[in-house]
């Protein structure tokens, strides 16, 4: 039954690292692209609905619904780096984790159909915001581990380009359900769950329980591995921590926190988008589409384009096209909501494009191949940690000034924050990340 583990003492990805030998893009990461494409299709059900669901079906205001969307962020973060940890230690235990992460995101699914209120809803959010704190991390490990460096940033572009694809059919079979059953928002976190359980089943069969290094090791690794002629002893907690004295990962960890603080969640936009176009509600699963659309057909073209020409140039790039959308939003441009509405969603695909694989490629260079993990978890958990705190205060923001002006503030600070950032990451050469 268990495929992958039953061949797990051969290498994932070819021994051989001679330049044309082993293909930019290994099977471990399409199979990692699978099982996230699934996955997605199952999160992005619950996602597309879960705004209206809670706002208009039980009457939360926006206030309810920032604190709800900062769990979504926030719960997970406070685990990434008990992930991240976990799956280096061991023998890297990578895949083990990552599919503790999957399991119980899947079990979380069914259970939004018994629950109702503010608090019960929270707490089943959490718990499914704490499998993808556990498995983000290891899983991005994973993809670093098993990819040459100069083809990395490629690599989590089709990563993130399956991943996409099922953000794309997620909100489409979300819509579908809605308008073919009664009770739709029941049926679709029912379908959910079987979806999220066969995206676990997959991980288990076709994902290699251990990852040949897709470079030569580190100066930290083979120091280590000839000290006794054995692997490197399990990395502490201390030592994952003591990662952030690399001023290349110092940085990056500083400047993805920073940007996150001013990163409007996708749940907020599209309900802004929404009521200041009034449009019905079973459109509304519609609204994720055109930004997943646009990232789908940009992740694999930016991924390469990072590689080339930096990948935190790129991704300072993603903000301005950000900032971009923002404006659109603000502008007087009501005589064509529907073209406005489009071009805000095409500048938020590409800036997911510009910015989420390219952040995990530019990690992975920061730090050892035995620290992959723990690396990933800090930047994510910076991140994570910032924009549950930018939901909290978007969300209080709305309820005392109106949508509009929350973001009117919002994007002065993403400008400021994105000055400070390139500020601080032009001194960061791309050898360290």
């Amino acid at each position: 039954m268990y495929l992958a583990d039953s061949r797990s003492t051969k290498p994932a990805v070819a021994p051989d690292t001679r330049p044309g030998r082993r293909p930019a893009v290994p099977g471990t990461v399409l199979a990692l692209g699978a099982v996230s494409l699934i996955t997605d299709i199952s999160s992005e059900m619950v996602t597309a609905v879960l705004p209206l669901y809670v706002v208009a079906a039980l009457g939360l205001s926006p206030l309810g619904f920032g604190l709800l969307d900062g769990i979504n962020n926030g719960v997970g973060a406070l685990v990434r780096l008990a992930g991240g940890h976990l799956a280096d230690r061991g023998g890297r235990r990578h895949k083990v984790v990552a599919g503790l992460g999957y399991g119980l995101s899947a079990l979380c699914k069914p259970l939004l159909l018994l629950v109702h209120g503010l608090p019960a809803i929270g707490a089943v959010l959490a718990a499914d915001r704490t499998g993808k704190g556990l498995r983000t991390a290891p899983r991005d490990a994973m993809i670093s581990l098993a990819t040459r460096p100069e083809h990395r940033g490629r690599a989590f572009g089709v990563h993130r380009a399956m991943d996409t694809t099922g953000a794309v059919l997620g909100p489409l079979a979300a819509f579908a359900v809605l308008r073919a059953t009664v009770d739709g928002y029941d049926a679709v976190f029912a379908v959910s769950g079987c979806v999220a359980a066969l995206g676990v089943l997959v991980l288990v069969l076709f994902v290699p329980r251990r990852i040949t290094p897709g470079s030569a090791p580190t100066a930290t690794s083979e120091t280590a591995a000839r000290g006794a002629g054995h692997s490197p002893a399990d990395p502490t907690l201390r030592d994952a921590l003591a990662l952030l004295r690399r001023p290349g990962l110092r940085r990056l960890t500083l400047c993805a926190a920073l940007l996150g603080l001013t990163t409007v969640s996708d749940s907020f936009l599209y309900l802004l988008l929404q009521r200041e176009l009034r449009l019905p509600a079973h459109l509304f699963p519609l609204l994720p589409l055109g930004t997943a659309a646009v990232f789908l057909l940009l992740a694999v073209p930016l991924g390469a384009l990072a590689d080339r020409i930096g990948r935190p140039r790129l991704f300072l790039a993603g903000h301005g096209v950000l900032l971009l959308g923002y404006g659109l939003v603000l502008a007087p441009l009501r005589g064509a909501p529907v073209a406005v509405a489009v071009a805000v969603l095409v500048l938020h695909g590409a800036f997911y494009a510009a910015t989420d694989g390219v952040l995990a490629a530019a990690t992975a260079g920061a730090v050892p191949a035995e620290h992959q993990g723990a690396g990933q978890a800090l930047v994510g958990t910076g991140q994570a940690l910032a924009r549950f705190l930018c939901s909290l205060a978007f969300g209080a923001a709305w309820s005392l000034w109106g949508g509009r002006s929350a973001l009117a503030v919002t994007a002065a600070a993403l400008a400021v924050s994105a000055v400070v950032a390139s500020a601080a990451l032009r001194t960061t050469g791309e050898a360290a990340v």
